[in-house]
């Protein structure tokens, strides 16, 4: 696609195309009417179909897999192209009953309906032929009708070559073809995860998401002995008055249904990828979730994107501000719950002094939610104790890559992560924490051959696709690291021009090497020497290195000093600075980055402005009127030791479950007993609210505006979907309350205004606006003053005074809690697809509760054997800090005496954090959540497996090419609409060459 302009003739009218790209996607751009059944932009040439044939320089052929050429003369409507195109989808509608009018898909984006109506089908010559195979109903979110199915395969490439699963193909060779899940099991005891990538790129009602069957059309919630007379009905009336005006009919009901079904452009809520798509609403049912476009996922999907939405409409929803009462709380006026706020603040603040309180916003919540919450801090009551959940997994990735390269966010987009010649991934499960971005790295290794390497503790599913899969003992990330950093500077292979130009520190950074030998790493990590040469081989040999991490590096004691030496490692060889390349820390929720960005921390107002600048401090106090506090605040790990030590003695926390997700939750949990005073704001009445002296009901992200901003530093729009439910108010709003109420003059109307505030303070930011992001226009910081963006964000140097990078010299903190004779096992934990952090959202989904219904402990089957366990038995985990009774779940996925516990549970009592310690990263207090030993005691009670047997992980996957459209062709009755139309053009172009040469002999 970077070739020069190309000129073809399209219909005899000259057009610039590109040398190389897809005639369709030309044909397209000259809005030219092509019927395109199977093909996708984002899937690329499937070839089933045969409805975009055109006539290239006297041929017919497929325009979705021709590319463009010079010269080329393109006829889109020459007899033989248009009857091709016809007889090709004739066949198609064999395999397909019309009957649209009565059609949940009915709703102007049915491919099929259209490109009937496209090419004015009357009538269809080949017979609808249904197919011996009931509609499979088994999965809790979708359903697949192979009555239905067009055979396009858009779902097989989709599952096969963009979400990279692996689950769909079609049996090509069987006499009546379907589409098959692992070869021919039930849908929901396959290997598919319930992504929805199937549903979302399918071009009619084969595959529908159940919240649409009786809802989303006027007529589709009839009975089924009435619905199948109403198709009977359609099918009888076609032979008589032609496809034409029943199709009128559809048109007219789709039309009016446009009268009851919205459609909004939100972002997901859950992980850091940021996916944005439609939600299709009726009333407050959400009929769908459709991504299309979205910046950050085009139309993919996981499953909590795109099924995971119950929680909005639960019934467990806050609808009305509590307040304590002795054991209990009443239902409160929102002005009753202002007022006893304001008062007890002033109280504890004229008491103890502004630093007695502390804040706590929430990654979940928008930017301008985040934005007001530290102003709240700072200028009402005048503290700096304010911080968000950053705290908790990626504030030791930012420090790495403030002490390296001066930003702490990914150093490109997800797009760069496709680009890359190998991508590394440490300690991050890619594919169940950030499950979008990880199709594009599957897909790249899938398709281009991108290099993967996988240093982790278990074999997840990144770990098993991987080229090279290391398991390094627990917390020595950084010894191999630096190890290799210094084989790479003793061998020669350093990038010395990029180090010479744009890097500072080198002789220091050398010193600080000694000692990491590859002879060391391998006695620390485990990791073979020559397993660390090949890696830095294949690091140095790359045609750009991207390395990703997440909590299995940052939630350790040496979260803050890995994270320095995986930059150190990518600026020694010039990883930097260039597409396709850098340092990627995976953010975990869909606001972590957006928080941090917007001022929640203790030591920075928003765009990391230090709070111990004056020039800083007189600038927001000039717009504010306030004059900001000085000293720098507690962080939340902090906040929970002053409130034991009795100097904090008030908190307000938003859209966070402190009392779950922080470390030694037993030692949290008496620190929220022991407050004077403490407000949650949540849309649910959490473990944490029960410790609350008054809690606010706040709105999720459907029910309000703002922005997030991803792991890619991509700044979205989201809209509201719905209302908030009554009694309950937008996070924004209720901050604003709490303002007012404490004496503040805040009179925001609209986020919109919020922002503009931000963006007048902040540089990062300084170009942000609501219009720059109307529909699903982004913007990744810096954003500039005139709206142009950052998508590489290191391109003519780095944001230090000199522009040159610096190599810091980390030191490697080992783990405190290493197993012993009493705790003999280590206690990893993490993130599961199915659910997200601590699953107050996401066990509020039937559908995805059935799949993974609680918590569990993986153990290896070697420690099973040890043990006499087996899936289902119930163990006591009892570390230095408390005990869990779980079940356990026999699995490859550990080695030896690994444990892994999902951080999800319905059950506080079951949290990880029961076992975890206070000990911290001391950089940024993160706790080290991975460094834990505990022992196992067998419990006599034993229950079924924790993970039913519809869940993917017992499924077997097909990989194949794709749809393998070449099976296809070679079935007897399938024949090239334009095959006869090619041998008599090929034969007469023999015949006049034979002529040619007949004459030139005779000359």
């Amino acid at each position: 696609m970077s070739s020069p302009d190309t000129s073809i003739s399209i219909n005899g009218v000259p057009f610039a195309s590109t040398k190389g790209e897809l005639l369709i996607t030309a044909l397209n751009r000259a809005a030219v009417e092509l019927p395109q059944v199977c093909y996708h932009p984002q899937l690329g040439p499937i070839q089933t179909c045969d409805t975009c044939l055109v006539e290239v320089d006297g041929e017919l052929v497929r325009a979705c897999a021709t590319p463009v050429a010079a010269g080329q003369v393109v006829r889109t409507e020459t007899r033989a192209a248009s009857a091709s195109r016809k007889a090709a989808f004739d066949r198609l509608l064999g395999n397909h009953l019309l009957y649209c009018t009565v059609c949940d898909n009915n709703n102007g984006n049915c491919v099929v309906h259209n490109t009937t109506a496209l090419l004015k089908v009357e009538h269809q010559e080949t017979p609808y032929r249904p197919k011996p195979y009931a509609k499979d109903e088994t999965n809790p979110f979708y359903r697949y009708d192979p009555d239905q199915c067009i055979l396009c395969g858009r779902c097989v490439e989709a599952c096969q070559n963009l979400q990279v699963n692996e689950t769909l193909t079609i049996n090509w060779e069987d006499p009546h073809p379907r589409v098959l899940w692992d070869g021919g099991a039930p849908i929901n005891e396959s290997s598919c995860v319930s992504c929805g990538h199937c549903v979302s790129v399918c071009p009619c009602n084969a595959l529908m998401e159940k919240s649409m069957l009786g809802e989303a059309g006027l007529m589709t919630d009839m009975p089924l002995p009435v619905f199948n007379s109403a198709v009977d009905l359609v099918k009888a009336a076609e032979p008589s008055i032609g496809y034409g005006p029943i199709l009128q009919l559809s048109d007219t009901e789709s039309t009016m249904r446009d009268e009851s079904i919205a459609r909004t452009k939100t972002v997901c809520t859950y992980c850091g990828v940021g996916c944005s798509f439609e939600v299709w609403t009726k009333e407050r049912h959400i009929l769908k979730v459709e991504p299309t476009h979205g910046p950050a996922n085009g139309v993919s999907t996981c499953i909590k994107g795109k099924f995971g939405w119950d929680y909005v409409n639960s019934d467990e929803r806050l609808t009305s501000p509590l307040i304590r009462e002795g054991d209990g709380f009443r239902r409160a006026s929102w002005e009753e719950a202002y007022a006893l706020i304001a008062r007890r603040f002033t109280e504890i603040k004229a008491a103890h002094g502004p630093d007695a309180l502390a804040f706590i916003a929430s990654s979940k919540c928008t930017n301008e939610d985040s934005f007001l919450m530290q102003k709240l801090g700072r200028a009402v009551v005048g503290t700096n104790n304010i911080d968000n959940c950053s705290r908790y997994c990626q504030s030791p990735a930012t420090m790495g890559l403030w002490r390296t390269v001066g930003y702490g966010g990914d150093s490109g987009s997800i797009t760069d992560l496709e680009q890359a010649g190998l991508v590394i991934g440490i300690g991050t499960n890619t594919a169940e924490s950030h499950p979008v971005l990880a199709t594009r790295v599957k897909r790249a290794h899938k398709l281009r051959g991108q290099r993967l390497i996988v240093a982790d503790l278990r074999e997840h599913e990144m770990a098993q696709r991987a080229d090279l899969f290391v398991r390094p003992n627990p917390g020595t990330d950084f010894v191999w690291l630096t190890a290799v950093t210094k084989y790479i500077l003793d061998e020669g292979l350093a990038d010395r021009k990029f180090l010479d130009e744009w890097v500072n520190g080198l002789d220091e950074f050398r010193r600080s090497l000694d000692g990491y030998t590859l002879a060391h790493a391998e006695e620390v990590t485990g990791i073979a020497q020559d397993t660390l040469r090949q890696i830095a081989h294949e690091i140095v040999q790359a045609d750009g290195t991207c390395v990703m991490w997440a909590m299995g590096v940052t939630q350790q004691c040496s979260g803050s000093e890995t994270s320095t030496a995986i930059s150190n490692m990518l600026l020694v060889t010039g990883n930097y600075m260039r597409p396709g390349a850098g340092s990627y820390p995976l953010r975990g929720h869909n606001n972590v980055q957006g928080a941090s960005d917007m001022g929640a921390m203790p030591n920075y107002v928003s765009g990391y402005q230090k709070v111990d600048d004056p020039a800083v401090r007189q600038k927001f106090a000039a717009l504010w009127g306030k004059e900001l506090p000085t000293n720098k605040g507690l962080d939340n790990h902090e906040m929970v030791h002053a409130v034991h030590d009795g100097s904090l003695r008030a908190m307000y926390l938003k859209g966070e479950e402190m009392g779950i997700v922080d470390s030694n939750a037993n030692y949290v949990d008496e620190a929220f007993e022991k407050l004077d005073f403490f407000v949650v704001q949540d849309i649910f009445f959490t473990r944490t609210a029960q410790f609350a002296d008054v809690v606010l009901p706040a709105s999720p992200s459907l029910e309000k505006e703002g922005t997030f901003t991803n792991t890619e530093r991509r700044i979205q729009r989201l809209h509201q979907v719905f209302k908030p439910l009554e009694g309950t108010r937008p996070d924004w709003l209720i901050i604003q309350g709490v303002a007012q109420a404490l004496g503040a003059d805040w009179n925001y109307s609209h986020p919109q205004e919020i922002m503009q505030e931000i963006a007048q303070l902040t540089p990062l930011y300084s170009g942000v606006t609501y219009e720059r992001l109307e529909g699903f226009r982004s913007l990744q910081w810096p954003v500039l003053p005139d709206g142009s963006d950052t998508p590489l964000l290191f391109t003519q140097g780095f944001p230090f005074p000199d522009r040159k990078a610096r190599l810091y010299p980390a030191q490697f903190i080992a783990p405190l809690e290493v197993p012993n004779a009493e705790f003999d096992l280590h206690f990893n934990n993490g993130r599961m697809l199915e659910h997200f952090h601590e699953g107050n959202m996401t066990f509020k989904s039937q559908g995805i509760t059935s799949k993974v219904p609680g918590t569990f402990v993986e153990i290896s089957p070697a420690l099973a054997a040890e043990r006499d366990l087996e899936s289902g038995r119930f163990v006591r985990l009892v570390s230095r800090h408390g005990a869990v009774r779980v079940k356990v779940l026999v699995t490859g996925r550990v080695e030896g005496k690994q444990l892994y516990m999902p951080m999800n549970t319905p059950d506080a009592q079951q949290a990880v954090n029961r076992l975890t310690g206070s000990h911290t990263d001391p950089s940024t207090h993160t706790p080290a959540y991975k460094d834990t030993a505990v022992r196992l005691e067998v419990l006599p009670e034993m229950g079924t497996s924790p993970l039913p047997r519809t869940n993917h992980r017992y499924g077997h996957p097909t990989p194949q090419r794709g749809v393998e459209v070449e099976r296809k062709w070679q079935r007897a009755d399938y024949r090239f609409p334009g095959e006869l139309y090619n041998r008599l053009n090929a034969l007469r172009g023999r015949q006049n060459a034979g002529g040619a040469a007949a004459t030139g002999s005779d000359d």
